[in-house]
């Protein structure tokens, strides 16, 4: 007396029962197995890449332009450092102001010029024309003052410079 007769069902019907259990099932499995081939030639198909080049070739080949780029972006912005450093000692900071330095002499062909650093020092170059001749003077300005007196048309020149933006970034 087997356990399907203790409980009174046929062993004939539980055989068909899971004969068509296991028909239903390698249907299923078949199925997946199809889905599987296709997905794997599109696979294959999707990593062989174009002109026979494969996409891990050419993603390797991305992430070395990608490296090449960062390190130049690295360098240019060390050159961009280093030219702002060598920027704050120019003289970037100019005025110029004509003048007529004596009455019999016109033209406005003296002139006061003043070259200043990010720091407002430099000097006012003054050049003087007279009938007699071109003279010339330098001042030296440090931190927008200077300790010689300068004369008008040189104030006007150092106050045009130290209001100047000529910076650069």
């Amino acid at each position: 007396m087997g356990i399907f007769d203790a409980i009174g069902i046929d062993a004939g019907i539980v055989l068909i029962i899971v004969i068509l259990i296991q028909l239903v099932l390698i249907f299923f499995l078949v199925k997946q197995s199809m889905k599987l081939a296709r997905l794997t030639n599109k696979y294959k198909m999707f990593m062989r890449g174009k002109d026979a080049i494969s996409l891990e070739k050419a993603f390797e080949k991305k992430f070395e332009e990608v490296d090449a780029m960062t390190e130049a972006v690295k360098y240019q912005a060390d050159e961009i450092y280093k030219l702002k450093e060598i920027q704050k000692m120019t003289l970037n900071k100019t005025a110029i102001v004509k003048y007529d330095a004596f009455k019999d002499v016109g033209g406005k062909l003296s002139f006061a010029l003043a070259m200043l650093d990010k720091e407002n020092s430099g000097f006012v170059l003054n050049a003087i024309h007279s009938r007699e001749g071109c003279y010339t003077y330098v001042k030296e300005i440090v931190k927008g003052e200077s300790y010689i007196v300068l004369g008008e048309e040189e104030k006007e020149a150092l106050r045009q410079a130290v209001n100047a933006h000529n910076d650069i970034g």
